[in-house]
C-alpha cells in the first residue's frame, strides 16, 4: 500500500470519528462563492391537492456568513414576492420580506422565523444557511438511506432556533447530506428528503428536495433547475434597498 493512500485511508477514519469534522467536510466538499437556480415548488396539502409555485434563487457567500434572495416568479398572486436573508456566524439571520402589491417591505421578526413562508412548507428558518460550528454535534448511529451507508448526526443549535435537534443523515461515499428531521421540545416538525443526486461543477447535489410539514401533514417538493455554481454576483445586489428596485 503506498504511502498516499495510507494516509487518505487514516484521513478518513479520523474524520469518521467526529461529529463536527464530518460536517465540515461536508460543506468544504458543497461549498461555492455563489449559486443561482430557477426552482418549481409543488405544495402538497393533507388532502393531496397540489399547488404549483416558482421561484429564482441566488446565493452570494457560504454558510454562516452568506447572503441569499428569492424571489417568486409564478403564479401571479406571488409573483415578486421576495425574501432577503442575511445569515451570520453569531447569531440568527436577518430577514426582510418585500410585498409587491403593498410596495412594503417588512422584517420577520424572530419569533415569526417558525411559520411558513408563503403556502409553502418550509419556514423561515428552513431558509437560512448555518455553519458546522453553530451547532453542537455528536454521531448518533451509523444507519442506511436507499440503500447507501449514511453517519447519523445529531445537532443542537447554539443560536436561536425553532428546533431543539436536528438528525443529519450523510452519505458516506459522496459526503452529502441525503435526510434530515428536525424536532421541538414536543415532537418531530419537518422532515427533509435530499433525491436526484448529480454531480454539477464537480460538487454533489441534490436537485429534488422534500420536505415535509408533520403537523400539517403536507410537503412541498422543490426542483432545482438551471442551477449554476459560483457565477458573477454582485454584493450589491443583496441589500434592501436592491429589493425594492428590483419589484
Amino acid at each position: 500500500m503506498s504511502k498516499w493512500l495510507l494516509a487518505a485511508l487514516v484521513a478518513v477514519a479520523v474524520l469518521a470519528q467526529d461529529a463536527k469534522q464530518i460536517l465540515e467536510e461536508v460543506q468544504k466538499r458543497s461549498r461555492t462563492s455563489s449559486q443561482r437556480y430557477e426552482g418549481t415548488l409543488e405544495v402538497v396539502d393533507a388532502k393531496s391537492r397540489i399547488t404549483t409555485k416558482r421561484w429564482i434563487y441566488e446565493r452570494i457567500g457560504a454558510f454562516g456568513d452568506s447572503k441569499s434572495v428569492l424571489r417568486f416568479t409564478a403564479p401571479a398572486e406571488v409573483k415578486g414576492v421576495a425574501l432577503l436573508v442575511v445569515n451570520h456566524k453569531d447569531r440568527a439571520s436577518d430577514q426582510w420580506m418585500w410585498r409587491p402589491a403593498i410596495e412594503r417591505d417588512q422584517r420577520i421578526a424572530l419569533q415569526d422565523r417558525s411559520t411558513r413562508f408563503f403556502g409553502t412548507d418550509f419556514s423561515y428558518e428552513d431558509l437560512e444557511e448555518r455553519d458546522a460550528d453553530q451547532f453542537d454535534l455528536k454521531i448518533a448511529s451509523e444507519e442506511a438511506v436507499d440503500g447507501h451507508a449514511c453517519w447519523k448526526l445529531e445537532a443542537k443549535p447554539r443560536k436561536a432556533s425553532q428546533y431543539t435537534q436536528t438528525y443529519l443523515w450523510v452519505r458516506k461515499d459522496i459526503w452529502l447530506v441525503v435526510q434530515a428531521e428536525s424536532s421541538n421540545k414536543k415532537s418531530v416538525v419537518r422532515r427533509l428528503y435530499y433525491k436526484d443526486i448529480e454531480k454539477i461543477d464537480g460538487i454533489w447535489t441534490a436537485k429534488r428536495i422534500e420536505v415535509q410539514d408533520v403537523t400539517r401533514n403536507s410537503k412541498t417538493i422543490l426542483k432545482l433547475e438551471k442551477l449554476q455554481n459560483n457565477v458573477p454576483l454582485k454584493e450589491d445586489d443583496f441589500t434592501l434597498q436592491a429589493l425594492r428596485r428590483a419589484a
